[in-house]
């Protein structure tokens, strides 16, 4: 019997140094710190990483240093021009000083709640309708930088506010989907107006290049004609010539009539050439006294 209670008493012993063992050995990871109070007295926060406690004396608060995030649920708000709209954001935060957070503040998660739908009161009740739907970031800021002067004593910063839906009133919304039909209509007037506009640009466009084409093809055509018709007249000139120069050298040994003669088939040649020009010799008169003279003879 005495050897069994010496046992549980060993076991109740060893049980105790092992809780006290856990209980004075605490590890902390980097995002965490652990507010330690002493006999009722804040002694700072420690961490991270091992520390070291007395079980009997300290109590120990662990806190979180990571951003959080906090979902504000509708809240109704009256603009400055009186349209009641509905509103939810999110807000998020992050621990700057532990102890603080501890000590200065129970339930930070109910505590932010009512001020941040009171905050939006405030902001909202400065702002017109069209304002609040239209400039969000200035509402965000403007959120964020309030609760951020409260709850600065809370030891907690806010980092950021985000506006997620705003519901104006029914009317409200009714004629914002007016409006936005209108807008569309317009859009799609403008957007037609433009095309036929590039279309009716692009086609002028087209025929101004193909009148440009077939000025210059009419220009070159023109052009190559005249040539044709230049070198055509040369070569006929020079045919003329030619012709001259051997009636020239048949006429050096020839008598007056033979010479006669010939001069007659030259202008035979020439009269049945299509040239609208016709060159008659300057001796045209003594050809026709020649010729006059050949007919009496025949006559005789």
């Amino acid at each position: 019997m005495r050897s069994a209670i010496e046992a549980l008493i060993a076991l109740l012993l060893l049980a105790g140094v092992g809780w006290t063992l856990l209980s004075t050995f605490k590890i902390t990871r980097d995002y965490q710190r652990l507010v330690v109070f002493r006999l009722g007295r804040t002694s700072g926060a420690k961490g991270p990483g091992l520390v070291v406690i007395n079980p009997i004396i300290d109590r120990t608060s662990l806190v979180d240093l990571r951003e959080q995030f906090l979902e504000i649920p509708h809240q109704t708000a009256i603009t400055k021009d009186n349209a009641p709209i509905s509103i939810d954001f999110i807000m998020f935060y992050r621990v700057f000083d532990p102890v603080m957070s501890v000590v200065n503040i129970r339930d930070f998660a109910g505590a932010a709640l009512n001020i941040a739908a009171t905050t939006l009161r405030s902001v909202v009740g400065d702002m017109a309708l069209d304002d609040v739907l239209s400039k969000r970031e200035e509402t965000n800021a403007s959120l964020r930088i309030k609760l951020d002067e409260v709850t600065e004593r809370w030891g907690v910063k806010v980092t950021n506010v985000e506006v997620r839906e705003i519901n104006p009133p029914p009317a409200v919304q009714e004629a914002m989907t007016r409006q936005m039909s209108a807008e569309r209509s317009r859009r799609a007037v403008v957007t037609e107006s433009e095309g036929k506009k590039q279309a009716a640009i692009t086609v002028a466009e087209g025929q101004k290049q193909a009148d440009v084409l077939a000025a210059e093809g009419a220009q070159q055509a023109a052009i190559l004609n005249a040539e044709a018709e230049r070198q055509s007249a040369i070569l006929r000139a020079e045919g003329l010539s030619s012709a001259l120069s051997v009636i020239g050298e048949i006429a050096k040994g020839s008598d007056s009539n033979t010479l006669l003669l010939q001069y007659l088939g030259a202008l035979k040649e020439i009269a049945s050439s299509p040239s609208t020009k016709i060159l008659f010799p300057m001796e045209l008169t003594n050809l026709l006294s020649g010729i006059r003279d050949i007919a009496n003879k025949s006559d005789n």
